[in-house]
């Protein structure tokens, strides 16, 4: 997983100071502190993570740990309209893995980037808790379930004119 290098304005590192305070700079709290700082920057940089550690006085290795940990978070800029596949056994198994090869081909995109124009940005999920629905997948916080290979481009295109 690589990262993109920015430099944080004043008002930037302001915003994560604000959300360090909000949770009492407690190191408890890093994975709240975590979510508010993606919710507002849209993804966790190294120079965020770093204010982070800075603002929770604990290590910078323990942040990125965290950040690599678990998925929900990233490195890297997302799409305006983020897709996740669940990868999860019952969606793996009812064909999932071609509904994100068909993803990929039409977006011209690997899992984990994002599209030339930022609109769309691919990446796995493990599982969303909605085996019934597999395979599955979501775009932002729409989910779509029981995706065939030709729902896909019907999925992509109510997102076209927005």
């Amino acid at each position: 997983m690589t990262s993109i290098k920015v430099r944080l304005k004043e008002k930037d590192v302001q915003k994560i100071r604000e959300i360090c305070d909000s949770f009492e700079n407690q190191p408890g709290e890093l994975i709240n502190v975590l979510h508010k700082s993606q919710e507002h920057f849209g993804y966790l940089p190294a120079e965020v993570q770093e204010e982070v550690a800075r603002g929770l006085n604990i290590s910078v290795a323990k942040v990125y740990g965290v950040v690599t940990f678990y998925s929900f978070f990233s490195m890297l800029p997302k799409g305006r309209f983020p897709i996740s596949i669940c990868t999860g056994t019952a969606c793996y198994v009812r064909g999932a893995e071609k509904i994100l090869d068909e993803l990929k081909r039409i977006l011209k995109v690997p899992v984990g980037e994002t599209t030339p124009d930022g609109k769309f940005s691919i990446t796995c999920l493990r599982c969303v808790g909605a085996c019934g629905l597999a395979p599955l997948i979501m775009v932002g916080e729409k989910t779509y379930g029981r995706v065939t290979i030709d729902n896909v481009k019907e999925i992509l295109k109510e997102y076209e004119n927005l």
